[in-house]
């Protein structure tokens, strides 16, 4: 069932990410947008990207994802000063580096913090707000990195894996609140995040898309009232196979 039309503020957690961004100029007509990162006043050409896009205005907000203690007074500002919101999209978060994270327990722990911890100290303040107002939807990234974890990524996998049931889990409790939460699983993501992976020597996995068209499947899923979307589609009996397959052959797997 498609969500009913509102006209509230569009808030997108981690205003530089590309998928993010791309995502928001798809919901931007007519609405005010806020854009949380760190050095908002850095945000000038993602800001005229929206504009272009049909935003009505375009603010910027200072947001550190690692600064959990930060995050519940930022969203009940954001509400202060803007009003209700109709989307809050949490498109934060760090690839690391595996063959790093595998020895260095520091940068191992900035991985599961950043892409685990983080999206919890957002979420849960997120949905309490929103679940005072009434309405609005949650719009959260996981991956098909986590459905089932692999050796080579285990680090990052295993917090999307985590978040992941975190999202299915605070979907089920929002149920009946008037709140809505869509949970989206693309699968690899060719762009900015990955363009280091690339670069290093590797290939893009079956089904790659980039951060457009993640951004049209999530759009349209948001439209739809849709609680979930793997993006592509193809990918979820993809998944379900794989989660079959044997333990001995599934680590034999070099991806």
């Amino acid at each position: 069932m498609a969500l009913p039309p509102t006209t509230g503020t569009i808030v997108l957690f981690g205003g530089r990410s590309e998928i993010g961004v791309a995502l928001t100029r798809r919901l931007a007509q007519g609405r005010t947008v806020v854009l949380a990162a760190r050095r908002p006043d850095d945000l000038g050409a993602e800001a005229s990207r929206l504009i272009d896009a049909g935003a009505s205005e375009v603010h910027t907000v200072a947001f550190d994802a690692d600064d959990t203690a930060s995050h519940g007074a930022l969203i009940e500002s954001v509400i202060s000063r803007f009003g209700a919101i109709e989307a809050a999209i949490v498109a934060f978060g760090i690839l690391g580096d595996q063959a790093r994270a595998e020895t260095d327990v520091e940068h191992a722990l900035q991985i599961a913090h950043t892409d685990y911890l983080a999206q919890i100290s957002v979420l849960t303040p997120l949905a309490t707000a929103l679940r005072a107002q009434g309405s609005g939807t949650i719009i959260v990234f996981s991956s098909v990195a986590g459905i089932r974890v692999r050796k080579a990524n285990y680090v990052y996998g295993s917090t999307k894996a985590g978040l992941d049931g975190f999202a299915s889990g605070l979907a089920d409790a929002l149920h009946g609140s008037g709140v809505h939460l869509l949970l989206a699983r693309p699968g690899f993501v060719i762009g900015a995040m990955t363009k280091d992976l690339m670069e290093s020597g590797v290939k893009p996995a079956p089904l790659s898309v980039d951060a457009e068209k993640v951004a049209d499947a999530v759009a349209r899923a948001y439209r739809r009232g849709r609680g979930e979307v793997w993006i592509p589609w193809a990918l979820r009996p993809l998944f379900v196979g794989m989660r079959l397959i044997p333990r001995p052959i599934w680590r034999r797997l070099s991806r």
